[in-house]
């Protein structure tokens, strides 16, 4: 995952019973306000993003908030050290290792104990590099992981606005990351929530929504289940796919995808991956074509890398629809465009409409053609379910 600014500029079939709310912590996540205009880029950056995922090759429920940074990201308030420290982290399931430093330096306290390794981690056109610690870890009150492997960025490139990262994705994206250990694995906070008893099951729920405003405190993340109240109907769960490289992260097959009824954009089934660090909607190059020649007098706009759509074209957009897990998620109009009100805030041209689908940068058949971001998941809550390696989605 990489940061903001570089962000912005290179930017399941199974119905289960969910516990109730009060069972658990919610901790909400907001928007926050950027010193710049962070839109600039942010394909380039998602799709930078996407490449470097491609090369990859080897209690009870607590509920806490979520922020969304500049409408273009989530972060959520995490505290390090006895006392605490508290650092505003980006939320990433594309990545493992959590780290501070990069707003906010790394205070150590009495339980910052050094691991001898150091630490460097490669996100796209973002990375750090530091020095590797155990500390105390506070994700809600009264939800505290010891010991927990947390990475101190001495040095870091594209993470403007935020202090670093909490790592959601499976621990095997860890592989590498430490020096002189390489082959060893990093337990991540819902390793350790799990380990120490703080959570009964290693799931994550992850709640999302359209931003009504420019720092909004809009989200929610469940550690260790799922939050009732957050979701309507069912979760639909469908398989983490054994296709690589998207095996290796929250990897899901979608069997299909149209615009419209008459548009096929997938035209079988093919694996991608879901991620909380990625804003847009990406698709393989191939399938994105489709979908923009369905849409009257849309192009690429080269000077952001988004999609374009003509005022009178904007009326007559259809339904994108993904069936995931034999079950069809929708992207109506408005969850297919940036609305105009934000171009501004984000440095884009006032009048003109943008779109929030994007292409990857490579064609389809290596592994990984599409990128489900935080865009569709501001309009279905996930859930990322470690015990049963499967990935869950429900309507809000």
């Amino acid at each position: 995952m990489q940061s903001f600014s570089a962000l912005l500029r290179a930017v399941l079939l199974v119905t289960v019973t969910s516990v109730s709310a009060s069972s658990f912590f919610r901790i909400p996540l907001t928007k926050l306000a950027p010193t710049n205009s962070y839109l600039a880029g942010l394909p380039d950056a998602d799709r930078a993003r996407a490449a470097f995922l491609k090369s990859f090759a080897s209690g009870g429920p607590t509920t806490v908030p979520a922020s969304n940074l500049a409408y273009v990201q989530y972060t959520t308030s995490v505290g390090v050290g006895s006392p605490p420290t508290y650092y505003n982290l980006v939320v990433d399931t594309g990545s493992s290792n959590t780290f501070v430093g990069t707003g906010i330096p790394y205070v150590r306290t009495s339980t910052s104990i050094f691991t001898g390794e150091d630490v460097n981690v490669t996100y796209g056109s973002g990375y750090f590099s530091g020095l590797e610690y155990f500390d105390q870890v506070t994700l809600a009150p009264g939800f505290t992981i010891t010991n927990q492997s947390i990475g101190d960025a001495l040095s870091y490139a594209d993470f403007e606005g935020v202090d670093g990262i909490v790592g959601v994705g499976p621990v095997i994206l860890t592989e590498g990351t430490l020096s002189p250990s390489t082959d060893e694995l990093i337990p991540t906070v819902m390793n350790n929530a799990l380990s120490q008893g703080l959570i009964t099951e290693e799931i994550l729920g992850v709640s999302f929504a359209p931003a009504t405003s420019y720092n909004d405190t809009n989200g929610a993340l469940t550690y260790g289940g799922i939050d009732s109240s957050l979701y309507t109907g069912e979760i639909t769960y469908t398989p983490v796919t054994a296709t690589y490289p998207a095996g290796y992260y929250w990897g899901v097959n979608v069997t299909d995808a149209t615009y419209g009824s008459t548009t096929t954009v997938i035209p079988t089934s093919t694996a991608g991956i879901v991620d909380t660090g990625t804003t847009l909607v990406l698709l393989a190059d191939n399938f994105f074509e489709s979908y923009m020649r369905a849409i009257p007098g849309a192009r690429i706009d080269e000077s952001t890398g988004l999609m374009t759509v003509p005022k009178n074209s904007v009326s007559k957009i259809e339904p994108l629809n993904f069936t995931i897990g034999g079950t069809v998620f929708s992207l109506d109009a408005a969850a297919q465009l940036i609305p105009i009100d934000q171009n501004t805030a984000w440095g884009l041209s006032a009048n003109t409409q943008y779109g929030i689908v994007s292409y990857l940068g490579t064609n389809s058949g290596e592994g990984l053609d599409f990128i489900i971001g935080q865009k569709f998941m501001e309009k279905y809550y996930a859930v990322f379910d470690t015990d049963s390696n499967r990935v869950g989605f429900a309507y809000t």
